[in-house]
């Protein structure tokens, strides 16, 4: 195990008394098994860590395998952003890449081996049949009029499903289990069914039949030796079939599947359908959309793959579902940037300060620190002219002691840079302020003089040297904390946030962000943290999105609701 103890949880504690008693040989190995059929979101992200870290932790192993089963649904697109998405979080699974098409004729020949059994045969019911022999949760199913078909004719039919002889829908190989049992997935589950006119993105038309999920994902922990197969609680019924499928195939490796609570986050979805249908219907830009609880959104949005991990550690891992409040994440997200982010100023919305005593063709060069308490990141050069940008919110007329900016006939300090007093507002045929007049002191760069009191510090850019700049302001994608279980309503769309993305085209930021790379975070002094867009930030074009305010605003929200 690794130096390092991590906290106790049910699964390790069932790992260790497995080491203990030296079973499985003393080997932890697990695998982290997504469907290709979506991007991966913040609950694979829990997953992932579960996996990856266990096996890490007690110097085992972890595969990637892709359970592609169901080539209606997947692509290789989905294989490519899952991989890129698993390195990100910062794991890696070696040579141990695996799909389950893989094994796929091994599959098939232990489908053989249950038909020569007797515990499975050929079936002819239509699916609308099959689901009224199958009962209801306080009524037994009925057997089905073809499961006491001889083995001799399940093989003939069964080899002739693979060949291609029927039609979709026409029959399916059901495990012969117990119509009568209380658990559903015992009565007679489907093990192959018929899909023509489909290319696998792995094995192309190849095949006609593919087995079903159950079938497949236990014996693929089999054959790759897997000891501890983790899934979520939704899977606890699935248990005695993974186990029924072993046992009666007698596997010479028999993994202990285990259940845990899935994540359940608010103000987000965790549904592959879902927010397969938020992309589908141009909700959202993409599944890299900021707003996605995808990884890959998050990873565009600027969150640290460090913050991710360390808020799966956070919330860990139990058996009972639990609700995991949003400020949780966002506080792992502002620690890991507190820290690690480079401050840099912008204005969000300008308004243009003209210093009437300093030269029109002067430009200082004034040092700032790129973080304030930590002296290894360096500074940064920023240009200081006559004419300057800061925030409209920064400036008041009039204003009570309370306000600690910028007010007519007062002084304010600018971020390292001078004390400045306005003298004069400047306003349009609107009445509207466009400008205003400034004189600054000369000799308060660094410090304030003596006997001299000033409250205020508000961020600026050079007008001469600023670069312009589009901001996107993100914000959750939705106003209930539970969307998609809210039973008063029919669709979780109603909930969509109206103001999830606010786009401002005339922001200014300082000339050092000229160099700024795609997916660079920076915190925007006194406005919170800002990634460089990885997706638009090309030629020249600067986008920055919102990662996460400085503060948690929704609190304040939620509680005058």
């Amino acid at each position: 195990m690794s130096d390092e103890k991590k906290p106790a949880n049910f699964i390790r504690n069932i790992i260790e008394a497995d080491l203990a008693a030296d079973k499985n040989g003393g080997r932890v190995h697990t695998r982290f098994p997504p469907e290709p059929n979506g991007y991966l979101h913040i609950g694979h992200a829990k997953s992932i860590c579960l996996n990856f870290g266990l096996a890490e932790d007690y110097n085992g192993l972890c595969n990637l395998r892709f359970d592609d089963t169901n080539p209606h649904k997947e692509d290789a697109e989905y294989v490519d952003a899952i991989k890129r998405d698993v390195r990100w979080l910062g794991y890696d699974w070696g040579d141990r890449e695996f799909f389950a098409s893989d094994y796929f004729e091994r599959l098939y020949e232990y489908a053989v081996q249950l038909i020569k059994q007797g515990d499975a045969y050929v079936c002819d019911l239509s699916p609308e049949q099959v689901r009224e022999y199958r009962g209801t949760l306080t009524e037994p199913g009925r057997n089905s009029p073809y499961r006491d078909r001889s083995v001799e004719e399940n093989l003939d039919l069964f080899t002739r499903m693979r060949a291609g002889e029927f039609p979709d829908g026409a029959k399916v190989l059901r495990a012969k289990i117990d119509m009568a049992s209380p658990n559903i997935n015992l009565r007679d589950p489907a093990i192959y069914r018929i899909r023509h006119g489909v290319i696998h993105h792995q094995t192309g038309n190849e095949w006609c039949i593919y087995p079903m999920y159950d079938f497949t994902h236990c014996l693929s922990d089999s054959i790759e030796g897997i000891t501890h197969s983790l899934c979520t609680l939704e899977f606890e019924d699935h248990r005695p079939l993974y186990d029924w499928y072993l046992d009666r195939l007698q596997v010479e490796c028999h993994p202990q599947q285990i259940e845990f609570a899935r994540l359940n986050l608010q103000y987000a979805i965790t549904s592959k359908r879902k927010l397969t249908r938020l992309v589908e219907e141009g909700i959202v830009e993409g599944w890299d959309d900021p707003r996605m609880s995808t990884i890959s959104g998050m990873r565009r949005r600027g969150y640290p793959a460090a913050a991710i991990r360390d808020f799966c550690d956070r919330i860990g891992v139990s058996k009972a579902d639990n609700s995991v409040e949003m400020e949780i994440l966002e506080s792992c997200i502002r620690d890991h940037l507190n820290a690690n982010a480079l401050r840099a100023m912008a204005v969000l919305h300008p308004l243009k300060v003209v210093i009437t005593n300093y030269p029109e063709d002067k430009t200082e060069e004034l040092q700032a620190p790129n973080h304030p308490q930590r002296e290894e990141m360096g500074t940064r050069t920023i240009p200081f002219t006559r004419e300057l940008y800061i925030d409209r919110a920064d400036f008041r007329e009039e204003a009570n002691k309370k306000f600690k900016r910028l007010v007519l006939g007062k002084e304010v300090r600018l971020r390292n840079a001078y004390v400045i007093r306005c003298d004069e507002v400047i306003k349009d045929e609107n009445d509207e302020i466009i400008e205003l007049r400034c004189t600054y002191d000369p000799e308060t760069l660094g410090a304030n003089p003596e006997g001299r009191k000033v409250k205020g510090v508000i961020h600026w850019v050079s007008a001469k040297y600023g670069l312009k700049a589009e901001i996107r302001l993100y914000d959750r994608l939705f106003t209930h904390p539970h969307p998609d279980s809210d039973k008063e309503v029919d669709d979780f769309m109603v909930h969509l946030n109206p103001d999830s993305l606010r786009t401002l085209t005339a922001c200014f930021v300082e000339s050092s962000l000229g160099n700024a790379k795609p997916g660079d975070v920076f915190q925007f002094e006194r406005e919170g943290y800002f990634c460089a867009d990885a997706e638009l930030c090309r030629e020249g074009r600067l986008v920055f999105n919102r990662t996460v305010t400085l503060r948690d605003t929704w609190a304040k929200i939620e509680q005058k609701g």
